[in-house]
């Protein structure tokens, strides 16, 4: 089995040393524009089956030419371009999968289906953590229940230790950490499509110790493409993102004082873009590398044998120091790698391009996360 990662940064990382680690891969290539990244990486890893490729991903012939000794590969690189990778694997009968990270890209790749279908490829977009695993993983728990439903997922990267400024530290780009607090977030209500601002919703919810009372809000994205494929399944769907309590309300004052605008403002004679400043001054100051923890809660409600109950799973995954790996890459990009390895395995059976959750085995996919070691804690509650 020949497997292909395009892009060799930080996901990179995580999915390489779950392809050779864990999927059986006689080959993995890697690419990138990067030499001095791709060397780093490959001195990482130290094994022999690893190749890697300067390749300018831009390139769609290029890369659709490169991808062509592969059964399958994962995009890890910013999802502008993520759709013209989707085409490269179909011309080159690659099966495919990324990182998501735009509602409008994930949609296009999917607009591929019947190009996909009749090349024999499958491609999944929009996998990582969320949206990504937490989609799956809630699909499927919401599915064990009958009559009316509800899902809600809840999901946070934090540094393990609280610090000024925000208690908060970044752990993906910048740039999709602002769309998710700024852009518009689309839920189900009462079985209907409703957009709600993003930092809009503020609730509070408690993990155990260490953590405690924690808060979570209105992100966008993170229900991603659940909103269709639950569509008259479940009444209620909504996402948001955990943080320490407090963080909430320090971003809303920034984006009310227009610290996030996209206007150029005019300061000492020359035009800045406020949202382009804090992006900078955000990477300045949380940009720093620290110890990492990921939480998930998921939870289902609906009807068991006659009864009302909620099911609630549970992820608290922390970075595996050994392998130089923080918890947000182990829980972004091992599940990516493991669906990829799926795809080219043959465990994702057809083809054409579709939802993980409509087309994947959730069943072999959990068993693979605890593989991995990140473990999923389950209880069931009842209600009134």
């Amino acid at each position: 089995m020949n497997l292909a990662i395009l892009g060799a940064g930080l996901q990179a990382r995580a999915a390489l040393d779950d392809f050779l680690r864990f999927s059986g891969a006689e080959r993995v290539g890697v690419a990138d524009v990067d030499d001095a990244r791709l060397a780093a990486l490959a001195a990482w890893a130290d094994d022999p089956r690893v190749e890697t490729t300067h390749l300018d991903v831009g390139d769609e012939a290029a890369v659709a030419r490169w991808l062509a000794p592969y059964d399958a590969a994962l995009s890890a690189v910013p999802y502008r371009f993520n759709l013209a990778l989707a085409r490269a694997a179909v011309a080159s009968g690659t099966h495919f999968t990324d990182l998501g990270g735009n509602n409008d890209v994930v949609d296009a790749t999917l607009a591929l289906d019947a190009e996909a279908r009749t090349a024999g490829v499958r491609l999944l977009p929009d996998l990582g953590l969320a949206p990504g695993m937490v989609a799956l993983l809630g699909a499927d728990l919401v599915r064990e229940l009958a009559g009316e439903r509800a899902l809600h997922l809840r999901v946070g990267g934090l540094p393990q230790h609280p610090e000024w400024p925000l208690d908060y530290r970044l752990f993906f780009s910048v740039g999709g950490l602002t769309n998710e607090y700024l852009e518009p977030c689309r839920v189900l209500r009462d079985g209907e499509l409703v957009v709600v601002p993003g930092l809009s919703e503020l609730e509070t919810l408690h993990f155990p110790a260490p953590f405690g009372e924690l808060e979570a809000f209105q992100t966008s994205g993170g229900t991603s493409t659940l909103i269709d494929s639950l569509a008259g399944e479940v009444r209620e769907l909504s996402y948001k993102t955990i943080r320490y309590p407090g963080h909430c309300r320090d971003v809303r004052l920034l984006r009310d004082l227009g610290s996030f605008d996209a206007e150029p403002v005019e300061v000492d004679g020359a035009l800045v873009r406020p949202r382009a400043v804090t992006e900078r001054l955000f990477e300045r100051h949380l940009g720093a590398t620290v110890p990492d923890v990921v939480l998930v809660r998921i939870t289902a409600e609906g009807e068991r044998d006659g009864a009302r109950v909620r099911l609630v799973e549970e992820i608290v995954d922390y970075p595996d120091e050994a392998r130089g790996l923080s918890a947000m890459q182990r829980t972004t990009g091992y599940p990516a790698a493991i669906l990829t390895a799926m795809l080219a395995r043959g465990e994702v059976p057809g083809a054409g391009a579709e939802p993980q959750e409509r087309c994947v085995d959730a069943k072999r996919f959990r068993a693979a996360l605890a593989e991995r070691g990140i473990a999923i804690v389950r209880r069931e509650e009842a209600l009134a």
